[in-house]
């Protein structure tokens, strides 16, 4: 018993140090690699070696947000969706798996309605709009 609870604690160990060297390797690996002069241009505001190019505060289009947020909406039901497709896969429709279906399928009958009001407020539709810069 004391034997198997040492190699217990060696397998904690050996994970312990292996999740510490695949964490720490990459920051390490970075210093000893990285170069040590600083060029002018990693010195601005947003380091990414182009000097800045006018204001900071400008406006974007609200139509980006809105295809992220229906991009985000549609993978979290896909993700809800992929378990019930595996699970259901070898299974009949008929007899006691009816309410599933029908609950299965009301549920992409929200999705598809959703798309519809998406659609009808113009969510998919790019325009490109101009704003003034003066106020």
């Amino acid at each position: 018993m004391e034997q198997e609870y040492l190699i217990d604690l060696l397998y904690v160990v050996a994970f312990l140090f292996g999740g510490m060297a695949m964490a720490g390797g990459p920051v390490i690996i970075s210093k000893l690699l990285a170069p040590r002069t600083l060029q002018p241009q990693t010195r601005s505001i947003y380091e990414c070696g182009m000097p800045p190019i006018g204001e900071a505060w400008i406006r974007f289009g609200v139509v980006y947000y809105l295809y992220a947020l229906i991009f985000l909406a549609f993978a979290v039901d896909i993700l809800f969706l992929l378990p019930v497709a595996l699970i259901y896969a070898g299974e009949t429709i008929l007899g006691s798996n009816l309410l599933d279906f029908i609950v299965i399928f009301l549920f992409i009958d929200t999705l598809a309605l959703a798309v519809v009001y998406a659609w009808k407020k113009g969510v998919f539709k790019w325009e490109r709009k101009i704003y003034s810069t003066h106020q």
